[in-house]
């Protein structure tokens, strides 16, 4: 860091989001083998660092050589959130965040994430602490649009997380209350780039590399960030440099192979450390298996639709596109337990109640995604 601005880190990257589960160290590691170098840690709650909770302290564990890693703090306390960014320096990060995003009822009733959004002042208060706690590394602040269409107060946040001398900001380009049911505002992005000094990293419905070009053009953003995007697809990053290629069932099951063998040397390869492997392997295949390539007529599939199974044309595609939870645990069981899979062997997807529509099934997955993504 000491050799380079964060403005420069910044500028063009495609950061990974900090997303509760989805940002665990094995995936951040094949993410960074694909070509990440700006990650976040998932959010971690101040006061339970405090508590000394191990479960919390393994969330700002970066991994060696990890490039540029950043740690996502909540709480809405000033003095805790002070105490918590030394803690997260003295271990190794390279950047703080602050989380002022996070949609989920069970934190915003307790005034953490998007609910500080409401309350600019208090912004400025917990960043101007946590900057004086801090000796070596930058304090971020990840925004939203506001709390709902009738408090989109967001150059009143960022401007408040700037006078308290945040070095960054991560614009989420929706409100609190919109969750995933539009589009993200890249123009309310741009109206933050315009209001303020410091770098603006954007985010929303990033999952091809053109569509990385017309945000920051569209925004004049110093770089992206992607959750969803890179949990659908963690060769985005390679895509960003490299452009768009279409990759076989093979490939991507390499790369979902690839994870596991992550996943087993971080949590262990005994019956826990097994357990813990699968469920987090079934939790990321309610993502992968959203992939969907460029479609014949060359438009590209839109991160806020689901696309059909139409496009698969192998029996392994049509495996690896399956939205229903039979072929999910199967996946999950033989990718975890190093088995053959084999698309004549997968069993038929069981009925499920038609009251639980997919796109009702994968809400709650996706607003967890986005507990700062």
């Amino acid at each position: 860091m000491a050799l380079m601005s964060l403005r420069e880190v910044l500028t063009g990257a495609v950061v990974m989001a900090p997303m509760t589960k989805g940002s665990n160290l094995p995936y951040r590691r094949l993410c960074v083998e694909l070509g990440a170098r700006v990650t976040i840690s998932e959010m971690t709650v101040a006061r339970r660092l405090k508590q000394r909770r191990q479960s919390e302290f393994a969330l700002i564990r970066r991994f060696e050589g990890e490039p540029f890693f950043g740690v996502q703090l909540a709480g809405t306390n000033p003095d805790e959130m002070g105490w918590a960014a030394a803690l997260v320096e003295s271990r190794g990060a390279d950047l703080v965040d602050l989380n002022c995003g996070c949609p989920i009822d069970h934190f915003t009733r307790k005034g953490i994430g998007a609910s500080l959004g409401r309350q600019p002042n208090r912004i400025r208060r917990i960043v101007e602490v946590m900057k004086r706690n801090v000796t070596r590394i930058p304090v971020s602040v990840k925004l939203r649009l506001g709390w709902n269409d009738e408090m989109r107060n967001y150059i009143d946040q960022a401007k408040a997380a700037v006078d308290g001398g945040a070095d960054a900001l991560f614009i989420h380009g929706r409100t609190r209350n919109a969750r995933y049911r539009q589009a993200a505002d890249w123009d309310a992005i741009g109206e933050i780039v315009n209001a303020v000094p410091v770098p603006v990293v954007g985010n929303g419905d990033v999952l091809f590399p053109h569509e990385i070009a017309v945000a920051r053009e569209r925004s004049n953003c110093a770089g992206v960030m992607s959750a969803r995007g890179v949990l659908i697809k963690p060769w985005l990053f390679r895509e960003a440099s490299d452009g768009y290629r279409e990759i076989s069932a093979e490939e991507r099951l390499a790369i979902y192979r690839r994870y596991v063998t992550l996943a087993r040397a971080h949590w262990g390869e005994d019956a826990h450390g097994l357990e813990r492997v699968r469920m987090f392997v079934r939790w990321h295949i309610d993502f992968w298996h959203r992939y969907a390539p460029q479609h014949p007529d060359g438009s590209f599939p839109r991160l806020q639709a689901r696309e059909s199974e139409a496009f698969a044309r192998t029996p392994l595609e049509h495996l690896l596109a399956r939205t229903d939870a039979t072929a999910h645990d199967y996946l999950a069981e033989a990718l975890t337990f190093e088995r053959e899979i084999d698309p004549a062997n997968a069993p038929a997807a069981a009925e499920e109640p038609e009251s639980v529509s997919s796109r009702d099934r994968g809400t709650p997955r996706e607003e967890f995604a986005d507990v700062e993504g």
